[in-house]
């Protein structure tokens, strides 16, 4: 058991690195040590586009049968909720995502950099993975979905302000993101409750996309929104899903540290307590630079 309390075994199945092996690392030692890690976060939020990108089509594009089946546009939202609800578990949940920590957003590696759970150069290069993994989902799925997806109806699932306005979804996407990044933080710290963090966090994901998307896209995401919007041209409003999620996420963990204080925070995976190396806290023959 290590010391955060977290058993920590000697398997190897995920490449450890020796046991002499500097903790300080720089750019190249950490890309040498870690870039399993990074890769698995790369394709992990490159599958979550890929969902949302063939869910969209699915749902929104008007010759779809699910589409004509289902007039109600409020409806077609609860089942891309449910579906990208469904989505985030799955991927949290994964055998990959339980190495990875699951972040799949540059948003919550610099939240969790700011907590002091992820080093520079792991952050860095977790952030790059992941506008990397999004930006080539939406590619991928767009040599099989051209039309589909380039219809205006879907227009490659790009989070966008709704009509409300810019100001709108600005607070929008500062309000879901500090909610999410609270809710990941009380679950992922509950010494009862740890285990169930992707479940509560894939059922945010719905409810979120039900009931908040009509105001922002529901972005919470810089690197879901800039997976978008450069395959699509469309770059309206772009700054606000830069900014607004960080910020939001940020915010809500200087109030967790003010409330719970710094030793409250164990770790940065949603899912920790498994059989998976981490390189955050060495857990699992895993070793933090």
């Amino acid at each position: 058991m290590n010391s955060l309390g977290y058993t920590t075994m000697s398997n190897d199945d995920a490449g450890a690195m020796p046991l002499e092996m500097p903790r300080n690392f720089g750019a190249l030692q950490s890309l040498r040590a870690h870039w399993r890690e990074y890769f698995m976060e790369a394709v992990l939020l490159g599958t979550f586009m890929i969902s949302a990108c063939s869910f969209g089509a699915l749902y929104e594009f008007p010759s779809s049968p699910i589409h004509k089946a289902i007039a109600s546009g409020f409806l077609r939202r609860v089942l891309t909720g449910l579906s990208m609800g469904l989505t985030a578990i799955a991927i949290i949940y994964s055998p990959w995502g339980k190495q990875s920590g699951a972040h799949i957003n540059p948003s919550v590696t610099l939240t969790f950099f700011r907590l002091g759970k992820i080093k520079a150069w792991d952050a860095v290069f977790y952030a790059l993975a992941q506008f990397t993994g999004a930006i080539l989902g939406v590619v991928l799925v767009a040599q099989f979905l051209g039309r589909q997806l380039a219809d205006p109806a879907v227009r490659y699932v790009v989070t966008v302000p709704g009509p409300y306005g810019v100001g709108i979804a600005l607070l929008s996407e500062f309000l879901i993101a500090a909610g999410m990044m609270s809710l990941v933080l009380h679950f992922s710290n509950h010494h009862e409750l740890s285990s169930y963090t992707g479940l509560f966090a894939g059922s945010l994901v719905a409810l979120y996309i039900t009931f908040e998307a009509p105001f922002s896209g529901m972005s919470i995401n810089p690197a879901r929104t800039l997976g978008s919007a450069l395959p699509s041209g469309i770059l309206a409003g772009l700054w606000i899903y830069l900014t607004a999620p960080p910020l939001g996420m940020l915010a809500a963990a200087e109030f967790y540290l003010w409330h719970k204080g710094q030793q409250a925070v164990k770790c940065c995976k949603l899912h920790h307590d498994n059989l998976k190396r981490c390189i955050f806290c060495g857990a699992n023959g895993g070793f933090a630079s």
